[in-house]
Parts: C-alpha cells; sequence; structure tokens
C-alpha cells in the first residue's frame, strides 16, 4: 500500500492526504468529549465541519461555541491549522523537528504544495513558513487578547484570542463566541477589525511573498515581479471592494474595509450578510471568486490568476505585450490563466445549478452566494447554511474540497498520459 502510494504523482498524494484529514476530523469531532451534553451531533453536520476546517473556508452548520467542547474547540482550531500549512508542510514539519530528512520526494509534494517552481532551497522556505506562522499567530493573539479580555474571564479570553488568530491568519472563517454572530458585536472596535484584516492579509499573500518582505527589508525595488503583482493586485483589490461595498450598502468605512479584506478568502463578517443588497452580494462574491495568492491559506483562483487573465485580454485587444514591472509575463501564464478560470467558472455555474434542484424554495443570489463562498474557501454566507438538505452539504463539502487543492489540481489527478506522440495538421475555425 505504502509502496503504490510513493509512486503515485505528488498532487495525488496531497489530495488523499487532505481527504484522510477531512474524515479523521470528522471522526474527532463526533467523539463524546468533543460534544456538549445534551447536544445531537449529526454525521453529516461534523464531515460539513471537518472540511470546512481543513479546507480553511469557515461555512458551519453548527455554532462552534454551542455545539463544541472546548477539547472540540481545540480540535476544529487544530484542522484550521492544519489545512492552512498543508499535509505535506505539517508532515515534513514534525520529520525535521524529530531530527529526520525529507526525501526527493517529499520535497516534491512540498514544492506541489505552495506552488513553489524550483525546489531549490525548499526546506529553509519550509522553516520560515513554520516560523512565519507562528510569528503572526502569537502576535495576533496577543492583540486580540486586549479586546476580548474586557467581555470573558482571562482564560476563556485566551482560548478565544488563541482561536481566532489561528482562524483568521489561515483565513478560515470560524469563530467560537456562540449563537453564530461572528464578529457583528465588534463591528465598531477599531483594534480587533484592524488585528483581523492584518492577519487575513498577510495568511492570504502567500510565505513566499512575505519573506521576500522580510529578506527585502520592504524594499520594492528588490522585491520579484510575483511579490510585486501579488502586492500591487491585493491592494487594489481592497480599495476597490471598500469603495463599491461602501456605495451600496449602509455601513460604516471600518465595515466596508473588513469586509473587503474578509472577503478574499477569510470568512468574517461584522455585519449580517442576509441584509446586504443584490448588488453588494455581487461585488463579494467577485472578490471571494478571485480569493488570495498562491502559496497563501487562501483560496480562489487566486490574485495572480487574475492578473494574467487582464494582461492577457488587454494584449489580445492592444496587441500589446504582456508585461509588468519591467518583467513580461511567460509564455503561458494567460493560458493557464484561462483554463483555471474557466475550470473555477463550471465549479460554480454547475454547483449553482445543483443546489438549485436540491433547494427550490431559497432565493437564486443566495445559492450562488454559498456555492461561490464554498468555492473560495471563504466561509461567507447570507444565512443559508444551517438549513441546507444533506444533499446540498455533501454538495458543498466537495465545493470546499475542490476550492481549497484548485480546479487544475482536480482536473489532473486522473491524467496518465505523457503526451501524445502522432501531430495533426491544422484545421481552421472562426473564433469571435
Amino acid at each position: 500500500m505504502i509502496s503504490r502510494l510513493k509512486k503515485q504523482p505528488p498532487g495525488r498524494i496531497i489530495a488523499l492526504g487532505f481527504a484522510a484529514m477531512i474524515l479523521l476530523g470528522s471522526l474527532l469531532l463526533m467523539l463524546p468529549v468533543s460534544v456538549r451534553e445534551g447536544v445531537s451531533l449529526s454525521y453529516i453536520d461534523a464531515l460539513y465541519t471537518s472540511t470546512s476546517a481543513v479546507c480553511v473556508t469557515g461555512l458551519i452548520a453548527v455554532d462552534a461555541k454551542d455545539t463544541f467542547t472546548p477539547l472540540g474547540q481545540f480540535f476544529l482550531g487544530f484542522l484550521i491549522q492544519f489545512g492552512g500549512l498543508g499535509v505535506t508542510s505539517l508532515g515534513a514539519g514534525i520529520i525535521l523537528a524529530i531530527g529526520g530528512r525529507v526525501n526527493l520526494k517529499g520535497r516534491s509534494l512540498i514544492r506541489e504544495a505552495m506552488n513553489v517552481n524550483t525546489g531549490k532551497g525548499i526546506i529553509r522556505l519550509l522553516k520560515h513558513v513554520f516560523q512565519v506562522t507562528l510569528i503572526f499567530e502569537l502576535a495576533g493573539a496577543a492583540l486580540s487578547f486586549l479586546v476580548f479580555i474586557r467581555d470573558y474571564p482571562p482564560l476563556e479570553a485566551l482560548g478565544i484570542s488563541l482561536f481566532h488568530s489561528v482562524a483568521a491568519f489561515n483565513n478560515s472563517g470560524f469563530d467560537i463566541l456562540g449563537n453564530l454572530q461572528n464578529l457583528i458585536p465588534y463591528r465598531d472596535n477599531v483594534l480587533l477589525n484592524l488585528v483581523t484584516c492584518g492577519l487575513i492579509f498577510f495568511g492570504g499573500i502567500g510565505f513566499l511573498v512575505i519573506c521576500e518582505l522580510w529578506e527585502t527589508r520592504l524594499n520594492w525595488k528588490k522585491l520579484s515581479m510575483h511579490a510585486r503583482v501579488v502586492l500591487s493586485v491585493s491592494g487594489i483589490l481592497i480599495v476597490a471592494g471598500t469603495l463599491l461595498i461602501k456605495l451600496t450598502e449602509e455601513v460604516t468605512w471600518l465595515g466596508a474595509f473588513f469586509h473587503s479584506v474578509s472577503a478574499r478568502t477569510a470568512g468574517f463578517s461584522t455585519y449580517p450578510l442576509g441584509s446586504f443588497s443584490q448588488s453588494g452580494l455581487m461585488v463579494i462574491a467577485l472578490l471571494m471568486f478571485i480569493g488570495a495568492s498562491p502559496g497563501s491559506t487562501g483560496g480562489g483562483i487566486k490574485t495572480s490568476t487574475f492578473f494574467a487573465l487582464l494582461q492577457g485580454i488587454k494584449k489580445a485587444a492592444t496587441n500589446q505585450a504582456e508585461k509588468a514591472f519591467h518583467y513580461a509575463l511567460p509564455g503561458d501564464a494567460f493560458r493557464k490563466a484561462s483554463v483555471i478560470t474557466l475550470l473555477g467558472l463550471s465549479v460554480v455555474v454547475v454547483g449553482t445549478w445543483l443546489m438549485g434542484i436540491f433547494e427550490p424554495h431559497l432565493r437564486l443570489v443566495d445559492i450562488l452566494f454559498e456555492i461561490t463562498s464554498a468555492f473560495g474557501t471563504v466561509g461567507l454566507s447570507t444565512g443559508i447554511t444551517p438549513d441546507l438538505g444533506v444533499d446540498s452539504k455533501l454538495l458543498s463539502i466537495l465545493i470546499m474540497y475542490i476550492g481549497r487543492l484548485g480546479p487544475l489540481t482536480i482536473a489532473t489527478l486522473w491524467h496518465f498520459s505523457k503526451g501524445e506522440r502522432v501531430r495533426y495538421p491544422e484545421g481552421n475555425i472562426t473564433i469571435g
């Protein structure tokens, strides 16, 4: 069994690892010591919650505080951390911690999981990933504690702060405040809003970019093309999202900014989204679909994919080269971005169609928003998640899984061919 597993391509091993952790997580959450006394938890809800945690989404059918004991909440936090770091990164980290060596197969898995083009310095990068994660999560917990200590006993405030920091940095919108209220009680708390946004932003730009920022001492000119694209697109999307949400909804500027950042795969909310207009929900859905950046804890088609797509469209319209920051884009960037975007749209469209069949009483905008949130591993919802049927929950589980691994990775899991040897003459086809 192990020898057969070693022969599998990296993408398939990663997919199996996530699936195994989801199943294990569902069993941990079903343990009597994980569920509060008097609370009944069905297996489908445990599986849904585990999938949402491992896929760092945040969609939840049961309230985390009211359903799970402190131990169950710890398991939930562990699943979120596992999902954010990834099965291969965490496994390799454990091997390094006990003094072992990561072989070539392990390095290949890490490279695949973190979207790194080269295996050079992969172990050094992995160590930086754990250091960055620890620093940000401890700092976030310390700052969050200053807020939660005002409303909770010290020990409980510490637990909430740690959980919140892990969830925010890993771009997972879980909370343990109770009553499915998320961060609505803290909508006007500037410190918690900014700390949460900071954790979401740095967790979403990717570990490679964070390491570059540290090594270059924030020197823009020394950053790679990838880092500049990620930071530029992320900044533009945050500003544009803030302005559009403020234009369409009756929220404060802080609320508009928070939701613009959170919509990029985090899933926290300070206003009930069920009261948002259809225009506001469309803005958030677009941000959710674009998502975070490669090598990060977030989902979506990714900021660099969106940028390459726009550059390709610009080239087709103006006949100008695809370039940015004095660099030319790779020749296949637009083709790969188009494939990822088309696959992502297909998942959202088919998922929306199927849930529309399963839940005919729900509004199309609510279903589309829910499916986009699942695909982007965001966790935002208009409030329909707890009332979904078993069929819809299983569908959402599948879409969260696809969103975490990436539609292109899923599409190539069963690809065995090494390329065709026969070449055919070109034919004519009219495009456009």
